[in-house]
């Protein structure tokens, strides 16, 4: 089976997490995707530790599986090489600030004017619209003015900086995929390309979900640990003796009751969905006095023996080596431009009769752009005149 995507061709334009994640699903899909460096302006992922191979590690990672084409956009000549593209890469992605793309001579309907089978998705913190629309931003403040950090925390210290990137991944990148997609099936329908505006914090605020609905449509405005699933009740986590953490989701009574009987508290056996904060509070009390009993093992080996949904919080490294992700292949090595391999996490879609491939890690600047122009009809002497004119850097 072919690869499902194989048919995409993409112009990625983004840096940093955003827009790279989505493109990385895409290419991890099949489609063929050459991303648009600046030569002299690296993205800082590239510098993020640590390193291997002489690669940064979020670089090999976020950007495997696609091409490197170095161009300064300031020089026209760059420009013609990405509007020679456009007539077959006829899905962009980019992550300017609003107008920059315009003023570049690369907006949308410049280059619509040239494929009006063009799809061009704009990922932005604030989107092309709006009083924030020029404003500069990171995933802490869409968080923030979303409104999703307002409950996302302790009551004793309010909100807590989330490990991953939220807004950034499942506000911009996935919500990017989606519109990018959507897009594909219309174009199928109508033969014309599109403009996605997809806004980080507006994709945040949707994340909102139930404690959304419950805002707008019930005036009940969610606060740290006032919930049943943000720490106002037992759904929470819990220190062993030595120091491990365990999270308890036991919600539905009859899971309930697996873990009364494994914490040996028949007492608390049907007050999983009790309203009343005291009783809430209480059995934490409770729950928090028998797990500093016994150290993490004993519970695995009690937890293991019943379904309470019961899980320890493991590392990285730890979930990673764990048997459901070694029978489910969360992790692979990647090749690398030099010859080794990199460990890096797997494209978690899973369809049937297709396995995903992973044919290089990110590599070097502009390591492409040379097949690339040549691909295009630029002769030897073309980019030798180009790279002089510092065109390609």
């Amino acid at each position: 089976m072919s690869a499902p995507l194989s048919s995409l061709r993409i112009l990625d334009f983004t840096t940093l997490l955003p827009g790279p994640f989505a493109s990385l699903l895409l290419a991890d899909l099949g489609a063929d995707v050459i991303r648009i460096e600046s030569p002299t302006r690296p993205d800082l992922a590239r510098l993020f530790p640590p390193y291997a191979d002489g690669q940064s590690t979020t670089h090999g990672y976020l950007n495997r599986n696609k091409r490197s084409l170095a161009l300064d956009l300031k020089k026209p000549e760059a420009l013609d090489i990405v509007k020679r593209l456009v007539a077959d890469y006829d899905i962009v992605i980019e992550q300017f600030r609003p107008g920059v793309m315009d003023r570049l001579g690369l907006g949308f309907a410049a280059l619509k004017a040239i494929n009006p089978r063009l799809i061009y998705c704009s990922v932005t913190g604030y989107g092309q619209t709006g009083p924030l629309r020029d404003r500069a931003g990171h995933d802490i403040n869409y968080l923030a003015l979303s409104g999703l950090a307002s409950y996302t925390g302790r009551q004793g210290s309010g909100p807590l900086p989330l490990g991953p990137q939220l807004a950034d991944v499942a506000g911009g990148s996935l919500h990017a995929v989606i519109g990018i997609l959507a897009a594909v099936t219309q174009r199928a329908a109508t033969g014309e390309g599109a403009h996605i505006d997809i806004s980080m914090t507006d994709c945040a605020f949707s994340l909102n979900a139930m404690s959304g609905a419950a805002a707008l449509a019930g005036g009940v405005e969610p606060g740290w640990e006032a919930g049943l699933l943000n720490g106002g009740s037992f759904y929470d986590y819990y220190e062993t003796a030595d120091g491990q953490w365990l999270s308890v989701g036991s919600l539905e009574p009859q899971f309930m009751a697996q873990l009364a009987a494994a914490v040996d508290a028949q007492e608390i056996a049907g007050l999983s969905l009790a309203q009343d904060p005291t009783i809430q509070a209480n059995l934490k009390t409770r729950l928090r006095m028998a797990f500093r009993q016994q150290p993490l093992a004993h519970w695995l080996d009690v937890f293991r023996q019943c379904d309470a949904c019961v899980e320890p919080v493991l590392a990285v490294s730890q979930a990673a080596s764990q048997p459901q992700a070694m029978a489910r292949g969360w992790v692979v090595d990647v090749p690398t431009a030099e010859g080794g391999s990199q460990c890096q996490m797997a494209c978690p879609i899973r369809i049937d009769g297709w396995q995903a491939e992973y044919r290089q890690a990110g590599g070097a600047v502009g390591s492409d752009t040379q097949a690339i122009l040549h691909a295009l009809g630029y002769s030897g002497s073309d980019v030798a005149r180009l790279g002089e004119a510092g065109v390609l850097g």
